[in-house]
């Protein structure tokens, strides 16, 4: 099995040596997204619930690029910079993704890439 290199210029370009993200078979491995809307590569962080919408965007354009969708997603890992923004993360989050909800984790870290409050990652099925 080939590995596929997902791109769209509909979320943020890599900051690395990375790659927005990488299909194996009808698998999508999506790279840890910030809120950078990718129209002005400018860092949404004015509220954390903002912030979180900007991450979540991204991810959809991604996703839907790849010929995914949220409700194709069978696992997420959240990050953020302090537990307290759980809350606000959540419910933003609930209000893109469906049910059955993906398995999934959320940690704080010391720190995160630019100084962002939250990142999140994902890994989703791609329908035949």
């Amino acid at each position: 099995m080939e590995k596929q290199i997902i791109h769209t210029a509909d979320a943020p370009a890599p900051i690395g040596p990375y790659s927005q993200a990488v299909r194996a078979g009808n698998i999508l491995f999506i790279s840890g997204q910030i809120a950078i809307n990718p129209a002005t590569n400018k860092l949404i962080m004015d509220n954390i619930a903002l912030e979180t919408e900007q991450v979540m965007k991204n991810l959809k354009a991604i996703l839907e690029t790849a010929g995914s969708s949220f409700a194709q997603v069978v696992k997420t890992g959240i990050f953020l910079s302090d537990m307290s923004h759980f809350g606000t993360v959540n419910e933003v989050y609930s209000q893109f993704m469906v049910e059955p909800y993906p398995a999934r984790e959320t940690v704080a870290v010391k720190g995160l890439p630019r100084n962002v409050n939250v990142e999140i990652s994902m890994i989703a099925l791609i329908p035949a």
